[in-house]
């Protein structure tokens, strides 16, 4: 394999320059955040079917050139679990690329996994089994083994035999337009905004927690969120989770009852305890934001029940005509959870709504009804005439 390591401004200028024709390009990051908030990028691989190459932006002041081509709406970026390589993105540009093609979102189309991983996908479809040696690499090391290069650009040269045999597969059943809200999603700046205001909401505490206690969380993840953006640190490295909510139940007022209080850092303790203090105090008399309405893990009647067999009877007869697996159109639990009236479901969105989703409703609704004819069970639409 021919890997083109690409570590000065000259290199990246000439590989792009080559790239620039291409309809499509494969993308995969290396990163590193164990000690940062955000991902400090450490190696960016590209590949074309003649193409692969390894970026190293710890050598090169300006990725500018690369940038251009990954957010050149003309051209389609493929990854697979876009998330974190998106993110990446994200804070070098404030912005997302769009044309984006995820290879995991696509693959339960024809039938493989959902959320399946690149290794995984790459033996099932392809045969190889991909070496793991270097997993847990120091990515931000230099210099690179040539072990590590080969490691990497193998997220890409199988990448875009994936991503063909994917595509032409997709196209040939007609069903990539059935991708195509869930591409789109993938570009919203949304899912990588963090705002502090909305912190509190990853904290499982807040769900016990009322009034005063609730307030107090809330701004106290507010801060913490703030400050561990602006001093570049990962957020637990100031207060975990567990510990806001113990600061929150116990309302400390001074620094003696503060330092009470079990697993606060002693290092923030030192340097943060007054502005944890004021917080504190100046949150107390705030009315709280008000909690999300957690879907509660109710028990379905005998009823409801009977009516999940009859959605899921209707989900296999769809998953055996689109050659399908059941479990990739609806899972039981989500066919319990719409019985039980919450349509904020994947079964609610994208492809799955259209196939569907959209079906299940109406035959909740009694819109459509389900039918025997020559044995073979049908939907049809209800016959208003015996009404």
């Amino acid at each position: 394999m021919n890997i083109l390591y690409i570590d000065t401004t000259k290199k990246l200028i000439d590989l792009c320059q080559q790239l620039q024709a291409c309809d499509w390009l494969a993308l995969d990051t290396e990163f590193m955040r164990e000690k940062t908030y955000y991902p400090k990028l450490c190696l960016l691989q590209v590949g074309t079917p003649e193409i692969t190459a390894c970026i190293d932006p710890l050598s090169i002041d300006d990725l500018d050139p690369i940038l251009k081509l990954i957010y050149d709406p003309g051209m389609v970026k493929v990854m697979h679990a876009c998330g974190q390589d998106m993110e990446c993105f994200y804070h070098l540009r404030g912005d997302l690329p769009t044309q984006v093609f995820d290879t995991q979102v696509a693959a339960p189309l024809l039938g493989y996994p959902e959320q399946a991983g690149y290794a995984r996908l790459v033996e099932d479809i392809l045969g190889v089994r991909l070496k793991k040696s270097h997993t847990r690499a120091d990515w931000s090391h230099r210099p690179l083994s040539a072990a590590q290069l080969e490691y990497a650009a193998d997220d890409v040269v199988y990448l875009c035999r994936l991503y063909t045999h994917l595509h032409d597969q997709l196209s040939q059943r007609g069903r990539l337009d059935w991708l195509q809200s869930d591409f789109v999603s993938l570009s919203d700046s949304s899912r990588y905004e963090n705002p502090p205001t909305l912190a509190w909401r990853r904290i499982k505490a807040a769900q016990k927690l009322r009034g005063k206690q609730l307030a107090i969380l809330q701004a106290l993840a507010a801060w913490r969120e703030t400050t561990a953006q602006k001093d570049n640190i990962p957020r637990g490295w100031l207060i975990k989770d567990d510990v806001l909510g113990d600061i929150a139940r116990q309302q400390p007022t001074n620094m003696e009852e503060l330092s009470r209080i079990r697993g606060l850092n002693e290092g923030t303790l030192k340097r943060r305890a007054d502005k944890i203090l004021k917080v504190i105090s100046d949150s107390r008399n705030n009315t709280p934001e008000a909690l999300p309405a957690y879907t509660r893990a109710l028990k379905p009647s005998v009823e409801q029940e009977a009516l999940v067999e009859l959605l899921s009877a209707v989900v296999h007869l769809r998953a055996a005509e689109q050659t399908l697996n059941p479990a990739q159109l609806a899972s039981r639990k989500e066919l319990q959870r719409l019985v039980m009236g919450d349509n904020e479901l994947d079964i609610m969105q994208g492809w799955r709504r259209k196939l569907i989703g959209e079906e299940l409703q109406s035959v909740l609704t009694g819109e459509r009804q389900l039918h025997i004819q020559d044995g073979s069970l049908k939907v049809l639409e209800r016959d208003v005439s015996l009404s």
